[in-house]
């Protein structure tokens, strides 16, 4: 399957196949010296199947988790694609989750003011949403993705075969977004984790998220209108991570228990909560209100007195609304 993404800043191909991987440096064609970037939570395996296509590449491996999305791994990225030579013709290929993609990227964005980088995600997270529409960041202060730059990927492969090694709390962790996908913007792809086993259709809610977000990224590339969509359950969902420290709760975790937070509608909120039970994704957690509301004030959607949010009406339909911190208070139960 082979969806090609347009926009302003360059047009690429999101290719998706089962066994690709080994494919990875016949698809890639001619990109330079690669650089290659995975982390020590990724099998051995894709590493190592990677590495065999590009004998001479560098393969920099950093620690899994989101602590490696910081100034110091940054640095130490770049740094060694320095020390290794890497030129304005090069490219930087990102093996792993979403760390590694969102790190990989902004080292690219960054380095000579930009070269190319190539996204092959292993996870279900990083394969259904953070592999494609340009967003890379690293984090600051505990503030998820508060530092970052808009730097499309030259391409994006999926192999799905990647995710049989992935544990089932991980495969959930991504089905979150696609769950979010589905209430946004994708009525019959939300209908389809009611009516059947998630399990039998991957590759389809894979390739109908993908195009969820293909539709919302091609209209609005930096999140000025539509794609603020996307972050429906991530205001409090982002919250959430940060009062434990971005290690208690997987991402999608947190975006569920966002979207159920911010679920208002009596249906939404009873089809939501039954759907999300049944990939085990938790409703609520602990954690304190108003340590909760000063984590949505740092929030990169937050305009000093007001933050935008995202309020989905019925499943497959949604909008944007500008709340006052006392309306995120009330909500997070102050």
């Amino acid at each position: 399957m082979k969806i090609t993404v347009n926009t302003k800043q360059r047009s690429y191909p999101i290719l998706m196949e089962h066994g690709i991987l080994k494919r990875a440096a016949e698809v890639c064609g001619d990109i330079g010296q690669p650089f290659l970037i995975s982390d020590d939570g990724v099998p051995g395996q894709w590493r190592d199947i990677l590495q065999a296509q590009f004998p001479d590449a560098t393969m920099h491996v950093i620690p899994q988790g989101e602590a490696s999305k910081s100034f110091p791994v940054f640095q130490e990225v770049l740094e060694d694609m320095l020390a290794h030579h890497v030129s304005r013709n090069d490219t930087v290929i990102a093996l792993g989750g979403g760390v590694v993609g969102d790190l990989s990227g902004f080292a690219a964005a960054c380095y000579m003011r930009g070269i190319r980088y190539i996204n092959i995600p292993t996870t279900s997270l990083s394969q259904i949403d953070s592999s494609i529409g340009g967003k890379t960041a690293i984090d600051l202060a505990g503030v998820k993705n508060s530092i970052g730059a808009f730097w499309q990927p030259a391409m994006v492969l999926i192999d799905t075969d990647t995710l049989s090694t992935l544990p089932e709390r991980h495969l959930s962790n991504g089905l979150a977004e696609a769950v979010k996908a589905g209430v946004i913007l994708d009525r019959e792809l939300f209908e389809l984790f009611e009516r059947d086993d998630w399990k039998d259709h991957l590759d389809e809610i894979i390739e109908r998220s993908l195009l969820v977000k293909k539709r919302v990224v091609e209209e609005d590339e930096r999140e000025t209108g539509l794609r603020r969509l996307l972050n429906y359950g991530h205001t409090f969902g982002h919250a959430y991570e940060s009062c434990y420290d971005l290690q208690t709760y997987l991402h999608g975790e947190c975006v569920a228990m966002g979207m159920m937070t911010m679920a208002e509608d009596a249906e939404l909120r009873d089809r939501l909560e039954k759907v999300l039970r049944k990939l085990n994704l938790p409703l609520s957690c602990s954690a304190d209100p108003a340590e909760v509301v000063s984590r949505i004030r740092n929030d990169k959607k937050a305009d000093h007195a007001e933050v935008t949010v995202i309020v989905a009406d019925r499943i497959g339909h949604s909008h944007q609304e500008k709340w006052t911190m006392a309306q995120i208070e009330r909500k997070a139960g102050l």
